[in-house]
């Protein structure tokens, strides 16, 4: 504490408090910071997680909070990215970190280093709650399930290349029906297991059917028992929208572990081994029930045979005797065509009487009708005739007074050029001369001007003038202005 130059020390001067040293804002700070992160430099804390929000950089900021106190917490990029759980609103937790200060704004949070669950019924609570969201979705519907197919070509197994469950399955097919099995491995617990297992469901999804790689046609995901954190990579919601398209049967953990996987895919076996038992049946049962089908098809159809075959020996003795039956109708017979051609002819004779009888009756009346149609269409087409000669007459007239226009414009135009004081040259026969090609001496030209014409004869041969050096020679059909 410091005064003016000139001021007084006053009796509080004197106190022991006056030797105290000033700290400025910044080394208090530093200190109290230093003093925090020697005491809690590593601390396990427990609370439900309240205001979480995930940053643009990959950051997340979140409170822990309990009934009576309130702490800030951070967890960086790096080790928010390696967390085992995905931290929500209200969810309870244990954080592992280190206390320490931000100086910017006088606050101490918490920053983390590791982050579980507080306890199995925080986690049971966390997997109702999603699965009640999931549901809700509608992705656990019964109508989205799909028919396991009954005897499946190829079949694509999800799950651990070094564990035990692959090693039942494959013994378990090969006991029931050997078939074609894909393996994609994948992890199935810790980070990024979930990731793993959904990328392994859509990439089955996304093989194409009758590929170099075939599609399978049933998929099995699978893996051991283990403890409930163990199996979390098959609650996460990731996993549980991948198990679409495909027939799918889950097999994780054993009958009393259940998965959110168990709840979207189309059958649920208790352990892997059963998955297999569902996935194909067994070869000798399927050949003993077609050989019983197969003996009791031929016995059924000897039995048919027999039955049909005594029913019509039944039929055959209620019959007549056919040579009798044959030779009464043969008699019919012969009594009908009798009858047929002495009514044949009786009829031809009256339909040609009564066809010449009409014949003539229809001569007359059609030749009348014919005279009266005649006369109707000539009465109708002299108005016509007389309308379409009327337009012809006016067409014709109106192109004869458009081509004496178009003669008269022109006569104009050449009196025009004429009275410029060129010259229109004509021969013996009227003809226009354009060249003096053609001309010979003694012949009688007409020249016409702009006011009258002038009779001449020519008095020697036309001649080409001369081409001048350098220069090409006019074409043959232009003439010349000299």
């Amino acid at each position: 504490m410091t005064g003016t130059p000139f001021s007084t020390p006053s009796p509080a001067d004197s106190s022991p408090r006056a030797n105290l040293p000033a700290y400025t804002v910044s080394e208090l700070s530093a200190a109290l910071r230093r003093s925090i992160e020697e005491r809690f430099s590593y601390v396990r804390v427990r609370g439900e997680i309240s205001g979480f929000k995930r940053h643009s950089s990959g950051h997340c900021y979140l409170a822990l909070k309990d009934a009576d106190a309130v702490l800030d917490a951070v967890c960086w990029r790096g080790t928010a990215l390696r967390l085992n759980i995905k931290p929500e609103d209200g969810m309870e937790v244990v954080c592992t970190g280190r206390i320490t200060t931000y100086p910017g704004r006088s606050k101490y949070q918490l920053v983390i280093d590791s982050m579980e669950l507080a306890g199995i019924g925080a986690l049971l609570k966390m997997l109702e709650d999603r699965r009640k969201r999931l549901a809700a979705e509608g992705l656990f519907a019964e109508e989205r399930k799909k028919k396991l197919p009954f005897l499946p070509e190829v079949i694509g197994v999800v799950t651990s290349p070094s564990g035990a469950v692959i090693r039942d399955i494959l013994h378990r097919l090969e006991d029931r029906f050997p078939r074609r099995v894909l393996l994609w491995p994948v992890a199935v617990q810790g980070e990024g297991a979930a990731e793993q297992v959904a990328a392994a469901i859509a990439g089955f999804n996304a093989l194409i059917p009758g590929g170099r790689v075939p599609r399978p046609d049933l998929l099995i995901v699978a893996r051991g028992g283990g403890s409930l954190e163990d199996l979390m990579a098959f609650n996460e919601e990731i996993v549980v929208r991948a198990a679409a398209a495909i027939p799918l049967i889950s097999a994780v953990g054993h009958e009393t572990d259940t998965t959110l996987i168990d709840y979207a895919s189309d059958r649920r076996a208790p352990t892997p081994t059963a998955a297999a038992e569902m996935a194909v049946p067994v070869r000798l049962d399927l050949a003993t029930e077609l050989d019983a089908k197969g003996t009791r098809l031929a016995r059924g159809v000897a039995r048919f045979l027999a039955e049909r075959r005594t029913h019509v020996e039944g039929l055959a003795r209620g019959l007549p005797d056919p040579r009798s039956v044959l030779e009464g109708a043969r008699q019919r017979l012969d009594d009908r065509a009798e009858r047929l051609v002495v009514g044949f002819a009786q009829m031809l004779a009256i339909r040609r009487h009564q066809l010449d009888v009409a014949g003539g009756r229809l001569s007359r009346r059609l030749l009348e009708t014919q005279l009266t149609r005649a006369r109707e269409r000539l009465e109708d087409a002299v108005p016509r005739l007389q309308h379409c000669m009327r337009r012809l007459i006016d067409h014709q007239e109106h192109r004869l007074a458009n081509l004496a226009g178009r003669l008269d414009s022109y006569r104009q135009a050449v009196e025009q050029i004429l009275a410029k004081g060129y010259v229109l040259v004509r021969d013996a026969s009227g003809r226009i001369l354009d060249t003096v090609q053609g001309i010979k001496a003694g012949d009688t030209l007409t020249l016409v001007f702009h006011d009258g014409k002038l009779r001449v004869v020519a008095d020697e041969a036309a001649k080409r003038p001369p081409v001048p050096r350098g220069k090409k020679s006019p074409h043959p059909d232009q003439g010349s202005l000299l």
